[in-house]
């Protein structure tokens, strides 16, 4: 974006202070989509071991069991991110940088839920069809996950 000499963006009439406010606004709101996701995986993949088929689980599942539940736990910790970030700047007049970085903790975060989502649909069909199911699963989610992130990405690569 271009300034103009008044010191407002073409495309919208707001002051700098203004668009890092609306971008912030934003970022919490899409944090705020993604946070549940994860909470909700992350209830399902605790909630599992406590099932009582959890222990028919053979040595692979239960590798890609404990490898999904620490994904988990480190994409609610980006996810949150963003918040400490925001806490340990604030009123520190540094409200940009915590955009830039709340943006990066962000997209950070999806590609984590994205790869939970992938790793949980396989150790799903993995433990209730087979391995070739689990992998089956697992491909066909990667691919809907790239189509759905492709449009976005081309928009964006055309701007």
């Amino acid at each position: 974006m271009s300034s103009d000499d008044d010191g407002l963006y073409r495309g919208r009439p707001e002051t700098e202070n203004q668009r890092l406010d609306r971008n912030w606004a934003e970022i919490l709101q899409e944090l705020r989509v993604a946070l549940t996701g994860t909470q909700l995986v992350s209830g399902f993949l605790l909630a599992v071991a406590f099932q009582q088929r959890f222990g028919e689980l053979d040595r692979y599942e239960l590798v890609v069991y404990l490898s999904l539940v620490a994904l988990a736990a480190l994409a609610t910790a980006v996810g949150l991110a963003p918040v400490v970030l925001h806490r340990a700047l604030f009123r520190k007049l540094e409200k940009e940088r915590v955009v830039r970085l709340g943006n990066r903790y962000l997209t950070a975060t999806a590609i984590l839920v994205a790869v939970l989502a992938v790793g949980v649909s396989h150790l799903i069909f993995d433990f209730v069809v087979g391995r070739g199911a689990g992998v089956v699963a697992a491909v066909l989610t990667l691919v809907a996950v790239l189509a759905l992130w492709v449009l976005p990405l081309t928009l964006r690569a055309r701007r």
